[in-house]
């Protein structure tokens, strides 16, 4: 089985301080071109597909690295122009959005990209997003995954509002499109009432391919119960391996084939020509922090007044419990620095490149062994691949670990399809209004 590579596109790089060095440039993140260039680079090298993460509030503190984003669908809209093969995820969030707007949007995309888009499904933790939407606090957690739930199964109605023969432009006849094709689907339930259809005919892919990130309990259930492709954070393999077998036994609980259930892990690759470049770039970039910047946006996830630099993290946290926002990073961070006993400053280094994902720092030789060794053991189906810096860091893992992949027969030279489900190799979903009426 091959592996699928997803390319996280995240301004300068995923690390913090990335947008400091010479090669960065500070304002890629509203640079539509250079936007498209790094998404050709993935292209060439036949990633599945290229992911923006979003959320709708200004993230951090715009003093301490590039803030504020272009609206991912608009973004990947402009690559699409650009681009022929490669998917295009975007994240949207289905706490401050409704229905018919984003799967409009969504499907959209797909007519525009010919079949290549997907969403990334967020709940979106945090008061300071509720507070741009007339609200004082952000929504209880289950609440959000049960709004959730109900948002995707009326975005699924309204994709499949229309049957796939609904348009048959015919005309002698006049006819356009069928009318008892086209469908209303009356929705009414505890969050949403939604009348349809649609008012964009059904896409290329049928649903745009659908992505969930969270860890949590209710975000593992909904993995399985929706989700075709889960982006996921560990930073060891054997909690990989515990995350990937029990997502896929919640699949099969909810009756899925787990196979159609594609996990793929965070890796931040930090690759050098040898592993002492490499260190010395990982070196780099840790004195690049500024850790008093880091050190209060870390108080603010723990839910802690302040945070001591040379100190170990406080022994009266929060229980996850009390967390109503991104339990699973919270409890993967806690977990981090307890067990290997990291002061704040050194827990920050080690999350100023992945914000928790694993971060790998070595040669191109020996991210391909850890790549091998993860999916091997069952941890992975692919990996969501985030460069510390961009764009050299996408360059230098194109250049020196695909071709050792490639030659292990663990990644395409081609792409096959030209859909992003036929890169993932899942089905194209059944029209559930259309096989009705047969």
């Amino acid at each position: 089985m091959t592996l699928h590579l997803n390319l996280f596109l995240h301004d300068t790089g995923h690390h913090e301080a990335s947008w400091r060095l010479p090669e960065s440039d500070p304002l890629a993140h509203i640079d539509i071109a250079y936007h498209q260039r790094i998404a050709r680079i993935a292209e060439e090298a036949k990633f599945d597909s290229v992911f923006l993460a979003d959320s709708p509030v200004l993230w951090g503190n715009p003093s301490r690295r590039p803030s504020g984003k272009i609206e991912p669908t608009i973004l990947l809209t402009a690559i699409a122009a650009v681009t022929t093969r490669i998917g295009l995820i975007a994240t949207a969030s289905t706490t401050y959005n409704e229905p018919f707007n984003l799967a409009r949007r969504f499907a959209s995309l797909d007519h525009v990209s010919g079949g290549r888009a997907g969403w990334n499904i967020v709940t979106t933790a945090g008061d300071d997003a509720a507070r741009n939407f007339g609200l004082d606090a952000q929504p209880a957690h289950l609440t959000r995954y049960d709004r959730a739930a109900e948002f995707v199964e009326v975005s699924k109605k309204l994709w499949d509002s229309w049957d796939d023969d609904a348009i048959i432009a015919d005309k002698a006849s006049g006819v356009h499109a069928v009318d008892d094709r086209v469908h209303t689907i009356d929705h009414v339930g505890p969050h949403f009432k939604v009348r349809g259809p649609l008012n964009v005919p059904r896409s290329p892919q049928g649903h745009p391919l659908l992505v969930q990130a969270g860890s949590s309990e209710d975000g593992r259930d909904f993995a399985a119960r929706y989700a075709e492709a889960v982006f996921t954070a560990h930073q060891t393999l054997e909690d990989a391996v515990a995350f990937y077998q029990d997502v896929k036994r919640r699949a099969i609980e909810f009756g899925r084939d787990p196979d159609e259930v594609k996990i793929l892990p965070g890796l931040v690759p930090v690759i050098g020509a040898t592993e002492e470049q490499a260190h010395e770039l990982d070196a780099e970039l840790e004195r690049l922090i500024v850790p008093e910047h880091a050190a209060r946006q870390l108080a603010g996830l723990l839910k802690v007044d302040h945070l001591e630099l040379d100190e170990e993290l406080p022994a009266d946290l929060p229980d996850e419990a009390a967390i109503e926002g991104a339990k699973s990073r919270y409890t993967l961070i806690v977990e981090l620095a307890r067990r290997e006993r990291l002061t704040v400053r050194q827990l920050i280094g080690r999350l100023g490149g992945g914000r928790g994902h694993n971060t790998f720092t070595g040669t191109a030789l020996q991210v391909a062994d850890t790549i091998e060794e993860w999916h091997r053991a069952g941890a992975a189906d692919g990996f969501n691949i985030m460069p510390a810096v961009l764009p050299s860091g996408l360059e230098r893992f194109v250049d020196g670990v695909l071709p050792v992949l490639r030659e292990r027969g663990l990644f395409r030279s081609e792409y096959t399809g030209t859909t992003l489900r036929e890169h993932y190799g899942l089905p194209r979903p059944a029209d559930q209004f259309g096989a009705l009426s047969v």
